[in-house]
């Protein structure tokens, strides 16, 4: 007799994630030095904490209404109207548990069986849900030696009657890579013109490293909402990652649409982190930028270690808190940083989690102090000049 539940074969599919077995045998050891996790080393603000105990204390508990709390989502859409002089409302957005959560609705929701969706490679771990939902991934491949841009005519070139949606990442997770305007625009107006869906994830766009150079946001340079979801959340900007606080941006009708979906996953979102989430966008934002120079500090540096390490090509990531340098092409992502967790005591993540084409790199977080990163490229570096591709 089967001693499981039979499962459905969509959940079969799915992986068990690279990057928790990584951090699953990093547990079991000692004297590891971490490059990998993704999220803020830095405290939440105290304002933010102060807020969110402050809602507990006054009973903000129940359930509140299934869109959000209504002042938040006022001030989420009056944020982005200030940072881009745009005209968005609150019944533009919708408050989710996290980016995540606003991601996995708006691939399920846009993505139609048997349809193309086209992916940037690297690529989050969301190239498995596309395919959950039964869409056909069509990959871009980008690299390191690029910088990871892409191309917005391979992009437009890809597009067909067949595609449905095309997600795009901007500040990457893996790379950090940034797309300047030119390529956010050519992209969005042609999926506006032929009616393709637009997912654009822009959890890390306050996390910009490159000074005087301003962010192109989908939600400036689309030409409307229509064919657009924008997602992203408090986790990264405010290091609130484990409050688990996000949204979706998107027109009304759209936002109505996505609503009923998210009914079903979570009903509403969590109260009293609403409430902190409400200060952490009307508070002081003198807490971003002091964490955005300190990511800053730590990529100019971690660029010089890089290109001092033996076998990797690098770059100069312009946003985010992760940079993703390759290896000789024929390197095995997965069997180099699991020996270099053993052996060395550095955990990185292999760079073939986020896709085939990019197999040969490591996903590099500097989401730590100066210390642990100059030490684990010191160990790192003499492991490196060991080793033969």
């Amino acid at each position: 007799m089967n001693r499981s539940i039979d499962w459905n074969p969509a959940l079969e599919r799915l992986p068990f994630s690279p990057i928790r077995r990584m951090f699953n045998t990093a547990a079991t050891m000692t004297d590891v030095l971490h490059l990998s996790i993704g999220q803020p080393d830095f405290p939440t603000p105290p304002h933010i904490i102060e807020a969110h105990v402050k809602a507990l204390r006054e009973g903000r508990t129940r359930y509140e209404l299934d869109a959000g709390l209504p002042q938040l989502r006022d001030a989420v859409a009056k944020l982005y109207n200030r940072l881009y002089d745009i005209r968005l409302e609150p019944e533009n957005v919708l408050i989710t548990t996290g980016c995540c959560q606003a991601m996995y609705m708006a691939i399920h929701a846009a993505v139609r069986p048997g349809m193309e969706v086209i992916v940037v490679e690297p690529v989050f771990v969301f190239l498995h849900v596309i395919e959950q939902a039964g869409g056909v991934p069509v990959r871009i491949m980008t690299t390191a030696k690029e910088g990871y841009q892409v191309d917005p005519q391979k992009v437009i070139a890809a597009m067909s009657d067949r595609t449905c949606a095309i997600m795009i990442n901007s500040p990457g997770n893996p790379t950090g890579s940034v797309y300047p305007k030119e390529t956010i625009t050519a992209i969005c107006r042609e999926a506006d013109r032929r009616g393709i869906a637009i997912i654009s994830d822009e959890v890390y766009d306050r996390l910009i490293l490159d000074e005087d150079v301003p962010y192109a946001s989908a939600l400036k340079h689309a030409p409307s909402l229509d064919h657009l979801i924008m997602t992203s959340s408090c986790s990264k900007t405010y290091s609130m990652a484990g409050l688990r606080l996000g949204w979706a941006i998107s027109s009304k009708q759209n936002i109505e649409a996505l609503q009923r979906l998210h009914m079903f996953i979570s009903t509403t979102e969590n109260t009293a982190t609403q409430y902190a989430a409400l200060e952490a966008v009307t508070g002081p934002q003198d807490c971003v930028g002091t964490m955005v120079k300190e990511y800053r500090r730590r990529r100019d540096r971690i660029v010089q270690l890089v290109s001092k390490t033996p076998h990797m090509t690098g770059y100069s990531p312009g946003g985010a808190f992760f940079i993703m340098p390759s290896l000789p092409s024929a390197a095995d992502s997965f069997d180099v940083a699991m020996r270099l967790l053993k052996e060395a005591r550095v955990c990185t993540i292999p760079g073939g989690a986020f896709g085939t084409s990019c197999n040969n790199a490591l996903r590099i977080s500097f989401a730590t102090s100066m210390e642990t990163i100059e030490a684990a490229f010191e160990r790192m570096q003499q492991w490196l000049a060991r080793q033969s591709f």
